[in-house]
């Protein structure tokens, strides 16, 4: 540490004051910890001048370094751009300044209030202002003065130059100060930042990168709940989607930060260059910063041979959890798959496994707890009892489990259920089948049929069946036929309370007719005589028009409400649809005990027909012998 105007002698230690020292140097804050040291203070208790500043540049080449030479402070701002990005360039500089002890007596200074700090990003290409919230200055005639001197002494103690690539700052302090000779006093209610310097920041190298966009990636937290039964077996993909992107390496570009530091760019590195081949489901898109590898067809992704291939189809022997784990490739994926696993004590579909794709076709069975969701199934085993089936089309050969669609056709129900619009059943054993139109070939003991429209029975072999009809045997009628009866239930209150008003204004007119007609007379008397019409009399005789427009006013509203009430009842009846055209059929003799239902919506009841043993009657319908009273009878064949 250079020491002036104290020649060789020891610096002299005081008790708790600090001689202020003069040194020249291009580290404060290192200085700055000297002087402290060798006088056991603390750091935070110095302060300094800026008494000179000195810059130097230089050039060097590949053999050996240039010589410095001093630069006119002034003419930093002027320095070529080209000069601060040339890797030979260099920048420094020299600062004296004057060390002493901080003051004690607070107030002196306009900084008391205003707290600041200097930060920068991790380039140290942008030097920031902080201002602590709730910071306060007041107006004093040196204000830019002392202002742009604290800036001064905050960066140099940070090892930013000074007096370069801070062209900004006078524009900042001026504003500050014009605002301060406006109201007297900025007050800062949060904290501020302020730029204060920007030197050149460095472009950032680009390494090359091969993306495998369509490795589908779920997002976890400490709330998800891992599925370990899916480990993407298959990835799914869609057509136009960016499967694989590789990202071509780019040198990056020089810069230079706030503390003149020349930042070289790292060089790129190529680690990950493309050496596998796609067919022609997959299509190459070149840009200059990346290759796009895109699928030109819905499927999953396949790679076979070092070539990357979109498939359509799939052909596993089973779907187990040691295996291929839980498939989900989605219904509108276009996949395909055949599970070709036939063995009867085996499950082809194993326990717990969901697997969601646009077809499927199992060859065996379906195990405890899998769940199958596709637009087609088809199973040519039997599915568990927990096991759940849903597809548009859905075909079984033995069912025990639970399957929705539209389309549902079974070879044999072994107690399972059914929830479709279209079902037919070869062979029922027992279960419950809901559906549009339901058809059955062989329908045994304790099954329970629910049909909108139809339920027609080839033989019948067994007994303790039910045969319902019900219109609203869609869940969306169910929701509209309540959304219907709540509408009606807030319609007759509303009449309710329009009776209500009507009746009292109506005895309202009753009680002050005799007065009115009293006023009115008088009032055209004193109109015809000339005579100015006494104010308690036109205040009344207003009241009562009033009363009388109101009354007018609720009765329309009464009948415009009745009118609505009745289109809402108007349509209970319609959600009863085509009850009267929908049938039960059985086209073989009535065996043991088998009940037929329908069920009415307007009136609300069900009625209940059983057909007596060894009965050939073939067609059973609803018929309204009254008005508001329905039977349950056989019917002919052209009815």
């Amino acid at each position: 540490m250079a020491l002036f105007g104290l020649g060789n002698k020891k610096i002299e230690k005081t008790l708790n004051k600090v001689r202020p020292t003069v040194v020249r140097t291009q580290n404060v804050a290192h200085e700055l910890a000297k002087v402290a040291k060798f006088y056991n203070v603390k750091v935070d208790l110095l302060d300094f001048t800026i008494l000179g500043v000195q810059s130097y540049t230089r050039f060097n080449t590949k053999e050996k370094e240039g010589e410095w030479s001093e630069v006119d402070n002034a003419a930093l701002h002027t320095v070529d751009e080209s000069h601060l990005l040339d890797a030979y360039f260099e920048i420094k500089q020299t600062y004296e300044i004057e060390i002493f002890s901080k003051t004690t007596t607070s107030g002196n200074t306009f900084c008391d209030n205003f707290i600041t700090s200097v930060g920068a990003n991790a380039t140290k290409c942008k030097i920031y202002l902080s201002v602590k919230e709730n910071s306060e200055v007041k107006f004093f005639p040196r204000f830019e003065v002392e202002f742009e001197n604290t800036l001064q002494k905050k960066k140099v103690r940070a090892g930013i130059l000074i007096n370069i690539f801070d062209e900004m700052v006078g524009e900042m302090v001026s504003k500050l100060s014009a605002d301060l000779k406006v109201n007297g006093k900025i007050i800062f209610p949060t904290t501020q930042t302020y730029l204060i310097a920007q030197g050149y920041e460095p472009t950032p190298t680009r390494h090359d990168a091969l993306i495998f966009h369509y490795e589908k990636k779920e997002e976890l937290n400490e709330h998800t709940k891992v599925d370990y039964a899916s480990r993407g077996f298959i990835q799914s993909v869609k057509e136009g989607e960016v499967l694989i992107e590789y990202v071509k390496p780019k040198a990056g570009k020089a810069g230079r930060n706030c503390r003149g530091e020349y930042i070289k760019p790292e060089e790129p590195k190529i680690l990950n260059e493309v050496t596998f081949n796609v067919d022609t489901t997959i299509k190459i898109v070149e840009t200059p910063d990346s290759i796009e590898y895109i699928a030109l067809q819905n499927g999953y992704i396949a790679f076979e041979d070092n070539t990357y291939t979109v498939k359509k189809e799939m052909d596993v022997s089973e779907v187990s959890f040691k295996t291929t784990g839980s498939i989900r490739s989605g219904l509108d994926s276009d996949v395909s798959m055949n599970v070709q696993e036939r063995d009867a004590i085996k499950d082809a579909v194993g326990k717990g496994m969901v697997v969601e794709v646009s077809e499927i076709d199992i060859d065996g069975n379906v195990g405890s707890h899998a769940k199958v969701i596709a637009n087609k199934v088809k199973v040519g085993g039997q599915t568990h009892k927990t096991a759940y089936i849903e597809a548009q089309d859905v075909d079984i050969n033995i069912h025990k489990g639970s399957t929705k669609g539209k389309k549902i056709h079974i070879t044999r129900l072994e107690h399972g259920y059914i929830d479709g619009e279209d079902v037919v059943v070869l062979q029922a054993l027992g279960g419950t089948i809901k559906g549009k139109e339901v058809k059955i070939d062989i329908c045994g003991s304790h099954v329970k049929v629910v049909a909108s429209d139809i339920i027609e029975i080839k033989r019948m072999q067994g007994s303790e069946n039910s045969f319902i009809i019900d219109p609203l045997l869609q869940d969306e009628l169910q929701t509209n036929l309540q959304t219907n009866k709540e509408k009606i239930k807030k319609l007759e209150k509303e009449i309710a309370r329009l009776e209500k008003n009507i009746e009292d204004y109506m005895q309202q007119v009753k009680d002050g007719r005799g007065a009115f007609l009293e006023i009115k007379r008088r009032l055209t008397h004193y109109k015809q005589k000339g005579i100015k019409l006494p104010n308690s009399f036109v205040k009344k005789y207003k009241q009562f028009q009033e009363i009388q427009e109101k009354l007018k006013m609720y009765k329309k509203n009464r009948k415009d409400t009745k009118e609505e009430l009745s289109h809402w009842i108007s349509k209970i009846s319609s959600f009863q649809g085509t009850i009267l055209q929908a049938r039960v059929i059985n086209r073989d003799r009535w065996v043991g005990y088998n009940e037929i239902k329908f069920r009415l919506i307007d009136p609300p009841m069900e009625l209940v027909y059983r057909p007596a043993e060894g009965s050939e009657d073939k067609i059973f319908g609803l018929v309204e012998v009254d008005d508001g009273e329905f039977v349950i009878q056989p019917m002919k064949e052209e009815e």
